[in-house]
């Protein structure tokens, strides 16, 4: 076990599933139960929280979660959601305690209960802070740029810390490597799903009122098939990922921005650039807010609307190229980078996928930890990832190329009230430049040291790239 284990110690536990299916069809395992206050005291600490796509912030959330604490601590357990972990670097002890590290910070951690967590810790310190300090305290990091001053104090005074907490501890199945492989990937799907599942409800509201109609005439056959628009109804048994109809709608805000920033738009809405990777609840809450502008559609029945604002028209159908144009940048950005002597491949956070060099590093007693079991695919299409001149395919936090992403708003323009691109043939321009786009990129990357949180929730990383798309047409043209 890693020298930054700790150790949780359960109130009480279950494991469920108690018994495994003798299919291995099952990958996840969960023990659940209640922790008291004073053992989550090891979880403050840097990366614990970066799996989970929200940065908690201090908010009406903490404010509740303060207000059951004082009022009725006895009840917290029943009233709050918890904590959600999840690692595969875990070792059962006596007495329900676990030994856990989280090795892989952008996987393993804090998967969700951030706004929980910040609450606590608000809790613990409030005692040891004038109230001024603490009211100074507006977000995790904020948290945790204050936590080692009073780390010691924390822990003399810990045994105050008796509230119980729901905790759910997510573990693989089994230690065999596909297992822990398959783990993995089932750890991003349930972050992504216990973050974003206060949405299912007004994603169903915004497709019964027609919000998405154009959008679904706008994308390709092949997107809108894949998109599961009416919440919990993907049925398609070969395909567990469906395109949710939020990713979508973050895709339509490179555009609407720009529109925004024109003028374009009869209201004053936009989206920062960071929350389109994430914070997608709320693009799909601003994107609601749009739609539900009288200038921007009209009611035609009971509940259904049509759009008649030709400037969003116009942003949903460049919408409608973006989801291919992501896959290609995501497929085509480790060989675009692999310029000047920069080793993409090379970076501990990118696993190959090469079957007999995982193979061969196995049977040698070599560390495997840079490979996946699972081929690559594109994040939209699921499509296989192709590599070039001999590389091999790979994967990789999506956070790198976000802002390259979002930097197609640089082949952009806005005419007359309308968005367009700027170049006659999008992919064929992304083909040709993205490689010395990159070069200008890999500033960002190194500069956030690969961190794919920092690069995709900066604002500047975002811009920087749109401005190196608009330098490329100024060269090109």
């Amino acid at each position: 076990m890693a020298s930054n284990s700790f150790i949780i110690r359960f109130a009480d536990a279950a494991l469920q599933p108690k018994d495994l299916p003798d299919d291995r069809a099952c990958n996840v395992r969960r023990i659940v139960g209640t922790v008291e206050m004073k053992h989550l005291l090891p979880l403050y600490r840097d990366a614990v929280l970066d799996p989970n796509p929200r940065s908690a912030r201090v908010n009406r959330v903490t404010a509740d979660v303060l207000r059951s604490l004082d009022t009725t601590p006895e009840l917290f357990a029943n009233k709050s959601k918890g904590v959600l972990l999840g690692t595969s670097n875990y070792e059962e002890l006596q007495r329900n305690r676990f030994r856990i590290s989280f090795e892989d910070p952008q996987i393993e951690g804090i998967l969700d209960g951030g706004h929980n967590m910040l609450a606590m810790g608000l809790y613990m310190l409030r005692d040891l802070m004038d109230e001024r300090s603490l009211k100074a305290i507006k977000s995790w990091d904020d948290l945790l740029e204050v936590w080692p001053k009073y780390k010691k104090e924390l822990e003399a005074k810990k045994d105050d810390f008796t509230v119980l907490v729901p905790v759910e501890l997510l573990i693989p199945a089994r230690n065999d490597e596909e297992t822990v492989d398959a783990f993995h990937s089932a750890l991003v799907d349930i972050c992504s799903a216990r973050n974003n599942n206060v949405q299912l409800p007004n994603e169903a509201a915004a497709n019964k009122k027609g919000f998405y109609d154009e959008l679904k005439k706008q994308v390709p056959e092949s997107v809108r098939d894949r998109t599961e628009w009416r919440p919990n109804t993907w049925e398609d048994q070969t395909e567990e990922r469906p395109i949710k109809p939020r990713d979508l709608v973050a895709l339509a805000w490179i555009p609407l921005n720009l529109l925004h920033s024109k003028d374009g738009l009869p209201v004053d809405l936009r989206v920062s650039p960071q929350n389109i990777y994430r914070n997608k609840g709320e693009c799909q809450r601003l994107f609601e807010n749009l739609m539900g502008h009288d200038q921007v559609t009209e009611k035609i029945e009971a509940s259904h609307h049509k759009l008649i604002h030709e400037g969003v028209r116009s942003a949903f159908k460049i919408a409608g190229d973006l989801p291919e144009l992501y896959d290609q940048i995501y497929e085509q950005f480790p060989d675009a980078y692999n310029t000047d002597n920069k080793r993409f491949r090379a970076n501990p956070i990118v696993k190959l996928f090469d079957p007999e060099g995982r193979d061969a590093a196995r049977r040698a007693g070599k560390d495997v930890s840079g490979y996946t079991a699972t081929r690559p695919v594109t994040p939209f299409m699921r499509r296989d990832v192709r590599a070039k001149n001999g590389s091999k395919p790979c994967s990789y936090p999506e956070g790198l190329i976000v802002p390259l992403v979002y930097g197609l708003q640089g082949m952009m323009e806005v005419v007359k009230g309308k968005v367009r691109w700027a170049v006659s043939k999008p992919s064929e321009f992304v083909e040709n430049h993205l490689a010395e786009i990159t070069r200008a990129y890999q500033l960002v990357i190194e500069m956030a040291r690969w961190d794919p949180q920092k690069i995709a929730k900066n604002p500047a990383s975002h811009e920087f790239a749109v401005q190196q798309f608009k330098a490329a047409i100024r060269s090109n043209s």
